[in-house]
């Protein structure tokens, strides 16, 4: 079982940054690729980045270059870095991990950019 709590959220103006962190724990391996999604209201749940073993990244086009996900040496947590937010930045942020054919879910954390 693996659990994934995220923090970090919160009320930003536009311009402004954030990071989100994301703890997991439970039977989980360096090697698990690990990533942030986001859903806005009324909108589908998309994929804003991922991380790969290795440090391999990948990053959605509507974050590229404002972004960056990273991963400590340990591997059971995940950060996002988001710079220059812009309000339809505004959503919940879910981080997720995907092993065994599993793919787990955190309860999601609120993030806000005001115009």
């Amino acid at each position: 079982q693996v659990q994934l709590v995220e923090s970090g959220g919160g009320l930003v103006q536009a311009g402004g940054s954030l990071r989100l962190s994301c703890v997991a724990s439970g039977s989980i391996l360096r090697s698990n690729p690990m990533g942030w999604y986001r859903q806005a209201p009324g909108k589908q749940r998309e994929l804003v980045a991922r991380i790969f073993y290795g440090g391999g990244t990948y990053y959605a086009d509507s974050v590229k270059d404002r972004s960056t996900i990273s991963r400590n040496n340990a591997g059971n947590t995940v950060y996002l870095q988001m710079n220059s937010l812009k309000p339809e930045d505004t959503a919940i942020y879910y981080c997720n991990l995907f092993s065994m054919g599993t793919t787990y879910w955190g309860q999601g954390t609120q993030v806000t950019v005001s115009s």
